[in-house]
């Protein structure tokens, strides 16, 4: 029997690497006897600039990604709207990392199993042809008014799996059963003081407009936001530096 209900889920990232990047963006849908019940989509305000790698990709502005929430409140509203569901996406192993990476950070149980629409597509279709989700969708025809975000792309590979499905789930039942997703994880631990006055005073001799959740910052957040800002502007001169002081953080 062939699966009725699922969520359909996508990511937007400010990076490829679910221990140092994060997540900006979360797009699903929900799925119920084969029919869309509900989607969700929500932007995660990030730490510091998106580098332009990101914007160019997604279309996501700085001014855009500003206008998002914290992630442990759109976390929480997306394990909810989840509930206990299969996750389906494409190349849904990827993104189910950096979900796994967000509620081992936040103490909260994510154990999923998956479909993955790309994995289908490796076994049903010829080995020497691409299968990225855009060549794909132009192969069936599926619209998407947006690339690369994260709810068009949720409602893409819920698509995409139904066209799989009909077209071969006869034939080849098998690869259509869910598995269990895994991904091994290790708490980011938080931004120590030293860490944070590092980057403020970084900051202000700059003169670099800051726009951090001191509370939530991570050690690796931190760390790459100061090495972005060192790799642009330098460091801080000496003759400055004596002038600064260690500070207790608020």
């Amino acid at each position: 029997m062939m699966l009725e209900n699922y969520v359909a889920v996508d990511l937007e990232m400010t990076g490829l690497n679910a221990r140092r990047d994060s997540i900006l963006e979360i797009g699903a849908v929900r799925v119920k006897n084969k029919e869309v019940e509900e989607v969700y989509e929500a932007m995660i305000r990030p730490q510091g600039k998106l580098s332009q790698e990101v914007t160019q990709l997604t279309g996501i502005t700085d001014e855009m990604a500003l206008l998002g929430r914290g992630m442990d409140e759109v976390f929480a509203e997306f394990v909810e709207f989840c509930g206990n569901e299969v996750l389906l996406g494409h190349n849904v192993v990827f993104d189910y990392g950096f979900l796994k990476q967000a509620a081992m950070n936040r103490n909260i149980a994510f154990e999923r199993q998956g479909i993955d629409t790309l994995k289908i597509a490796r076994k049903l279709l010829p080995p020497e042809e691409k299968k990225t989700l855009q060549l794909l969708c132009d192969r069936y025809e599926i619209h998407r008014k947006r690339r690369h975000r994260a709810l068009d792309d949720a409602l893409a590979a819920r698509d995409l799996y139904e066209v799989f499905e009909a077209a071969y789930a006869a034939q080849r039942p098998e690869v259509f059963a869910p598995f269990p997703l895994a991904y091994k994880t290790k708490k980011q631990s938080p931004a120590t003081n030293r860490q944070k006055t590092h980057l403020q005073k970084l900051a202000e001799y700059h003169q670099v407009e800051l726009k951090v959740c001191w509370d939530t910052l991570t050690k690796n957040e931190a760390s790459r936001m100061i090495d972005r800002i060192i790799a642009q502007y330098g460091r801080v001169r000496q003759t400055a530096a004596a002038h600064y002081r260690q500070e207790d953080f608020p």
